[in-house]
């Protein structure tokens, strides 16, 4: 048979029309997937189409996945960090949602506070467990949204469930069926979708859930979850693993449009952004992230870096105010006692601090040099120098500049008598045997010491 599709607006053959492979053993691509061995990354050269859909958006998972892996957050936590989601993500809501717990009092206490603040975005979700009476509690609160999860890879419908595949679906439609009579649109988190068989489960699987999305006449959503971080970005790898591949299989041979699509990765191979950023190109609008990545194991997708591959892909910030990047970070570090690594982009202590004195130098002549952009401007934080034995005059004069304030006609230059003389302190101190940078606390005893109390001009 053929058809127009809706999709490309093209005549295609409407066979592609797969069935569930209701098979009695589970299949867990052990060729791909040996456990005693590192995970293969397997090529079959098929390319889908890149298809970036006119709208792209982040969502949150901090209050929900990114609980999981920290001591959970106090009510107040919640609420302030909601607020910076909510000014980080701007007057056109491009951070849209954010999911939250409801399990315990504390949960609840902390939506109904988020709630009262009356912000448009992001819209408060949920997560729950797959049962009538929590679809009930949802309504309750007045909540539209919710996860449900339904995994979908062999080693979980077979290993861990301990069903067959029909069984399985069966056991999901029967979940979604309640939340649709519960009036509440189910997001459908298909867990370890990058070990799972694509073709003779999830898009069978998805295909049932959107016919009975239609027949309920209630929206529903597809997130395709990698788990374990499987995800590969290159086009031309092949299913389970390829990110492309599984975005164009979900709209292509399931029907799910782009904005009922979302992505939501793990870091486990480092790919977490890069896969992301796959799913945005290749035709699902929105990306579960968590803030600083937090989340299970080595976390989820940053969002502080979506924000700025957004604005990398899009060529602006669209309203979102990554000022409020660094007011994350400093929260979760004061208030939280996060300890952020100092390496970490946009937010670590050192992410735009360089302790090479030839770096320093390039900085003093023109911060463009070193600085990977305006970060004073987007982040509210000046490029600076840490002072070792690498440093050099230059990184001394350009930390002082830096850390005093002074203006352009008062900055000190590398031949000046006070960065000659601290070259000299430093250079002994490491002589001495010293390994680690100086602190900004010793640097400024020891300019008090050689100033009398005052930055020498």
């Amino acid at each position: 048979m053929i058809e127009i599709s809706g999709k490309s607006n093209l005549l295609e053959q409407a066979s592609y029309k797969y069935s569930l492979q209701d098979i009695p053993e589970p299949n867990l691509y052990r060729d791909m997937f040996s456990y005693t061995e590192v995970p293969k990354i397997v090529f079959n050269h098929r390319r889908v189409p890149m298809n970036m859909p006119e709208d792209i958006w982040i969502t949150d998972t901090s209050f929900r996945d990114g609980q999981q892996s920290m001591a959970p957050y106090t009510v107040k936590q919640i609420v302030d960090l909601y607020k910076l989601l909510s000014r980080l993500g701007g007057p056109y809501g491009l951070i849209r949602q954010s999911e939250f717990f409801i399990y315990t009092k504390k949960d609840r206490e902390a939506v109904e506070k988020c709630m009262d603040l009356g912000l448009r975005f992001p819209e408060i979700t949920t997560w729950i467990r797959a049962k009538k009476e929590d679809f009930q509690m949802v309504k309750k609160l007045g909540i539209k949204e919710t996860g449900v999860l339904v995994s979908c890879s062999d080693y979980h419908i077979f290993k861990k469930m301990q069903m067959t595949r029909r069984q399985a679906v069966d056991y999901y439609l029967e979940t979604i069926r309640d939340a649709f009579e519960a009036g509440v649109v189910p997001r459908c988190h298909l867990e370890d979708i990058t070990r799972a068989d694509f073709y003779g489960f999830v898009v069978p699987f998805v295909n049932e859930i959107m016919k009975l999305s239609e027949e309920a006449g209630v929206p529903v959503k597809i997130r395709a979850c990698d788990t374990m971080g499987y995800g590969i970005p290159y086009t031309e790898a092949a299913l389970p693993r390829s990110v492309a591949g599984i975005i164009y299989g979900l709209q292509h041979y399931a029907g799910v449009p782009s904005e009922m699509l979302e992505w939501h990765g793990h870091n486990d191979f480092y790919k977490a952004v890069a896969n992301a950023s796959t799913a945005w190109l290749y035709g699902a609008c929105a990306v579960n992230c968590s803030m600083l990545g937090i989340g299970e194991r080595t976390g989820n997708v940053p969002l502080e870096a979506m924000v700025f591959e957004y604005a990398s892909l899009r060529g602006s910030m669209d309203g979102m105010d990554p000022t409020v990047v660094t007011e994350i970070g400093r929260y979760f570090r004061d208030e939280m006692g996060y300890d952020i690594p100092p390496m970490t982009p946009f937010v670590g202590e050192n992410f735009n601090v360089t302790k090479a004195g030839i770096h320093a130098d390039g900085l003093m002549k023109d911060e463009e040099i070193y600085n990977i952009f305006d970060t004073k401007k987007l982040l509210g934080r000046t490029p600076g120098v840490a002072v070792s034995k690498t440093s050099g005059l230059a990184g001394i004069a350009y930390w002082i500049n830096e850390h005093y304030g002074l203006p352009e006609e008062k900055k000190l230059h590398k031949d000046s008598p006070l960065v000659v003389q601290l070259k000299e302190w430093v250079d002994e101190m490491y002589a001495d045997g010293r390994t680690t940078s100086l602190s900004n606390k010793e640097l400024e005893g020891k300019i008090i010491e050689l100033t009398d109390g005052e930055v020498k001009k």
